[in-house]
């Protein structure tokens, strides 16, 4: 029953930063999802999984697994890499890689 502690990174459908500014505990699987013989649904016996709590920062998360007597693990975000890149710069002379079609 170990927890994660993590910022979670945005989905590929968003532009913006909404719901990663915060700090996210839940759990890490216990036991394996099956599929269910008759309609085909994926399973799971361990109900930890459904738990997801946040927190506005890593110190409360820490404290709240803590208080709990819950072993944890702190995972951080890797910084982003943005290149500011421009439509023009498809077609400069001096580009890393030959621009063709």
């Amino acid at each position: 029953m170990v927890a994660r502690i993590y910022r979670p990174s945005k989905t590929a459908m968003q532009s913006g930063k909404a719901k990663t500014e915060n700090w996210v505990l839940d759990f890490d699987p216990e036991a394996a999802k099956t599929i269910e013989p008759l309609m085909g649904y994926t399973t799971s016996s361990d109900m930890k999984q459904q738990v997801r709590m946040t927190f506005r920062t890593k110190e409360e998360a820490i404290a709240y697994a803590q208080r709990n007597k819950i072993p944890y693990r702190v995972i951080e975000k890797q910084p982003r890499k943005v290149r500011p890149a421009s439509y023009s710069d498809n077609f400069r002379h001096d580009r890393a890689m030959p621009w063709t079609h």
